[in-house]
């Protein structure tokens, strides 16, 4: 594979941006061998935008000849109160439930789940006393002002009564990157922050310094698009405040998880904020544009009533977007589609969880949350 060839893959969708694709051309075309990292903070059930759309992505990664790496991170989620703050919990869920899942996505997506690696922060942390010097080297070379900023990638905003711990988690998130030794930092966009901060911080720090052939260089920052929350009630008034407004695990009528059966699913998309006209701010059209036309290879078979227009077939996002634009496509008719072809796409998981290793796990995951959270 060609450098042109592989760099398509990594820049395309759900690829929203790349600090900076300049750098990232230069390091494929010196022939270096890059690796990457994302990293996930563990807080109960997964969703499609983890599961789907940043698997997609480490899949093209992988395809792209990149070394990739899945980060759980059981101690930013124990700081950050996920799962009631049970650390045990945590990483109980971490090395079960969240490991053999992304491993079956990235199976059921095309990739080689054997080739991705999975590491557990507090095994990279344990007596590992170049990693602590490595926080404060990045907080030395950081104010406490752009850390108060940052916390927003914990999904929290800066106001009275911040625990110290959270202003540590974006430091922690930085030294996670030079510890790990990753060329290609991969996240959401919402973790934009901490990523400019690596970038920034990069050519000062004393302790596991990035390099590549003798130079020190700054770590890739690539950002994927965020899924907008099924639960969205009105417009936002920017592409900034629709962050807040991402599919999470938090708020379960926001998202669809891996396992929620087709006819859950049906129920979510049915419900969903579907504004006539606009595809901006629209989950149901976000769905379609992230996962249904990603790789689509067949038409999007629309029915409807006679009276209506009749069943039509959407070729491209684009051709969709225009007849819903000129409201040409009812908001019903365009989450039924949506409902029959993401099930389709979700059918090999629905498969899974539905018997074996997959139902098995389901149930241990149910039997841990309602033990150990509800107490």
């Amino acid at each position: 594979m060609d450098i042109e060839e592989r760099l398509k893959l990594i820049k395309r969708a759900p690829t929203e941006e790349i600090l900076t694709e300049k750098e990232l051309k230069s390091y494929l075309e010196r022939g270096f061998k890059l690796r990457h990292y994302i990293g996930f903070e563990i807080s109960g059930w997964i969703h499609i935008g983890t599961g789907l759309v940043c698997m997609s992505k480490v899949v093209d990664l992988q395809r792209a000849g990149i070394e990739c790496t899945i980060f759980l991170a059981d101690i930013h989620s124990w700081i950050n109160e996920k799962l009631g703050g049970d650390l045990d919990l945590i990483r109980e869920v971490a090395v079960k439930y969240y490991v053999k899942t992304l491993k079956k996505c990235i199976e059921v997506l095309g990739g080689d789940p054997d080739r991705v690696k999975f590491v557990l922060g507090s095994e990279l942390y344990h007596n590992n006393d170049e990693y602590w010097m490595t926080v404060l080297d990045v907080a030395k070379n950081v104010n406490l002002a752009r850390v108060q900023r940052s916390i927003t990638i914990l999904g929290r905003k800066m106001g009275e009564g911040v625990p110290f711990a959270w202003l540590i988690y974006p430091i922690m998130q930085v030294a996670d990157i030079f510890a790990l030794g990753v060329h290609i930092a991969h996240a959401g966009i919402d973790q934009r922050k901490a990523h400019v901060i690596a970038r920034e911080v990069a050519p000062y720090l004393k302790f596991k310094p990035l390099i590549l052939d003798g130079e020190r260089v700054k770590p890739i920052a690539l950002h994927h698009h965020l899924l907008t929350g099924l639960s969205l009630t009105k417009i936002p008034e920017s592409k900034e405040e629709l962050i807040e407004y991402k599919m999470s695990k938090s708020k379960p009528e926001s998202c669809i998880f891996l396992h929620d059966t087709p006819d859950v699913v049906k129920k979510k998309i049915l419900k969903a904020f579907c504004p006539p006209r606009e595809i901006t701010y629209n989950p149901v059209m976000d769905i379609a544009k992230t996962l249904l036309f990603r790789d689509r290879r067949e038409p999007l078979i629309i029915e409807r009533p006679p009276k209506y227009g009749g069943t039509i077939e959407v070729w491209s996002y684009e051709e969709l977007e225009k007849i819903y634009i000129e409201g040409k496509l009812h908001p019903l008719d365009l989450k039924n589609a949506v409902v029959n072809e993401l099930n389709k796409l979700l059918e090999p998981l629905h498969r899974w969880f539905s018997s074996g290793e997959g139902q098995k796990l389901i149930t241990e995951m149910r039997e841990l949350l309602e033990g150990r959270i509800t107490r």
